[in-house]
């Protein structure tokens, strides 16, 4: 069975597939590839910094020659999935259609062949030479994307084709001649479709076509009649010959593309490896662009079980605070195999800073580079998130349910090297039990191989010696009398923003218990719950 990192929920909440889907690839390759594409294990680490290296390059690319780059990408746009129709080349006849399909891949092959080869860009994305297959669907070497079955692809076909031209041209002097007879006859002048319509209100002259043996009505509507040139013998003689080689010319350009497509199914597999070096090619460059976009740097992977960063940021956090005119407040953090609880009142990022450690980890075992300012990685065989599950609501649990049967199964599939990240573990039952549940859950974790964060209201379960405590810094450094200067004449709904403002999301690690830090009843307090309130929950904390 395949080994697995994440599930789509992991995925999905950590931020990996806003990531990818924010990815300008372009081809129909590279949009396949990433979808097929696997995560780097424990013990391939040689190979993700090997795909690293090559996203490194097509940044130096970007920064030194980007005209090429962009003459690159306009190719890519203009390519189509021919993945069917190559790989069904090697048995079936293919239509003309899909013939100018394989034609146009291979002009297009050809110039990004051109463009690389001026470029220092990895073997791996160099392309077969594929001009002999070029040469064989255009036989004129005019190097133009159309196609056309044409005359040199066989003598006998150029032959048929000449015979059929002859035929035609003698119908047509036929006819000629026949229409010059009429109108010196009749007085009648027939397009050089061979036709005259005549409006049904002049009776006069539709009376007069009507009496002129050699043309027939062919089309009328209500307001006129159409006739046309009758055929003479001789023409309708001329005319079955033309049928006949008319069948003779589609025997022989069904046999020219049955021979065209067995030539394509010889270059089948040269073809297909092309197409997935351009997929490769197409996904690095866009892993380059978007991180020259969002200011992501290359992590550094280690064989160590660790996480660490300096000033990472949350792309889908930091782009809806950019979408509101509000700055992202990076974090650092230094994780190791053992059980890490971030602590902190609500309004102070510790789910974001949860998603974000996530994020960085997993985007660095997919061969991204990671939004922070610095990053050590070593990649995990195991990753999940533990957060709200709807899915177990809609299914009759409750969210507490929902929640233990979803750790359940993370607990009992966990491996070593695992990343395990829960958010505010049984927050939806009484405090007490909520607070011996997490204690109960961070003993269990204490001795395994994983690295375990935990965010947690829950202080005491990180009184552990063993256990590490990061802590949202949160107002304990805001300059209180501007913050209630501002506070002083905002509306309701500003108040959580001028607070979110003053907010320092940074997490800071607790060396030794102090006092309780009291954000929960400040922001209360700033948000118009009465001061008794306030005061009455102080004293309960002593």
């Amino acid at each position: 069975m395949k080994q697995r990192l994440a599930n789509k929920k992991t995925k999905s909440e950590l931020g990996l597939d806003h990531v990818i889907s924010g990815m300008e690839l372009l081809t129909p390759f590279g949009r396949k590839g990433i979808k097929e594409k696997e995560p780097f294990f424990p013990g391939e680490e040689e190979l993700l910094r090997k795909e690293l290296d090559q996203v490194q390059r097509m940044l130096e690319l970007l920064q030194s020659d980007r005209a090429s780059i962009d003459a690159l990408r306009e190719i890519f746009m203009e390519m189509k999935d021919n993945s069917f129709t190559i790989s069904r080349s090697a048995d079936s006849v293919l239509s003309a259609v899909e013939l100018f399909e394989i034609k146009n891949l291979l002009l297009q092959t050809e110039r990004i062949r051109q463009i690389l080869a001026a470029l220092p860009v990895p073997e791996e994305f160099v392309l077969e030479d594929t001009q002999e297959l070029l040469d064989v669907l255009d036989p004129r070497k005019d190097r133009l994307a159309s196609f056309y079955i044409y005359d040199e692809f066989s003598i006998r076909l150029k032959e048929l084709r000449e015979k059929k031209r002859q035929l035609e041209r003698r119908i047509r002097k036929e006819n000629k001649a026949k229409k010059d007879e009429i109108k010196e006859k009749y007085g009648v002048s027939l397009t050089p479709k061979f036709e005259i319509t005549a409006a049904k209100a002049d009776e006069k002259t539709i009376k007069m076509i009507y009496e002129i043996q050699e043309l027939q009505p062919m089309r009328e509507d209500y307001l006129s009649v159409t006739f046309s040139l009758k055929q003479t013998a001789q023409v309708r003689g001329l005319m079955e010959e033309t049928e006949e080689l008319n069948g003779l010319v589609e025997e022989e350009e069904y046999r020219t593309r049955q021979r065209l497509s067995r030539k394509i199914g010889q270059w089948r597999q040269v073809l297909t490896e092309n197409c997935q070096r351009l997929g490769e090619l197409d996904i690095t460059l866009s892993k380059a662009i978007y991180a020259q976009k969002h200011k992501c740097v290359k992590p550094r992977i280690t064989e160590e079980h660790r996480i660490e960063f300096e000033d990472g940021r949350h792309l889908k956090a930091e782009e809806a605070l950019a979408a509101r005119g509000r700055e992202y407040c990076p974090i650092s953090v230094k994780l190791e195999d053992g059980v890490t609880c971030i602590t902190g009142a609500n309004m102070g990022g510790k789910t974001v800073s949860l998603k974000l450690v996530g994020l960085v980890a997993i985007l660095a075992q997919y061969g991204f580079f990671v939004p922070c300012e610095s990053a050590i990685v070593g990649l995990s065989n195991y990753t999940r998130i533990l957060i709200g599950d709807s899915q177990s609501v809609e299914r009759g649990l409750s969210s507490f349910g929902g929640e233990m049967e979803e750790l359940r199964g993370i607990l009992e599939n966990s491996a070593e090297r695992s990343l395990l990240l829960i958010d505010e573990i049984a927050s939806g039952t009484n405090p007490a039990e909520g607070m011996a549940l997490t204690r109960s859950l961070v003993d269990y974790l204490k001795p395994r191989a994983y690295i375990s964060l935990i965010t947690t209201h829950f202080e005491t379960a990180a009184e552990d010696p063993q256990v590490n405590n990061l802590q949202v810094i949160g107002l304990a450094e805001a300059d209180f009398t501007l913050l209630d200067r501002e506070l002083k004449y905002a509306g309701r709904r500003q108040r959580v923003e001028i607070i979110s403002k003053y907010m320092d999301y940074r997490l800071k690690r607790v060396e030794e218990q102090r006092e309780i830090p009291r954000d929960a009843l400040n922001i209360a307090g700033m948000l118009g719950i009465s001061s008794d309130i306030i005061e009455r929950a102080k004293g309960y904390l002593k």
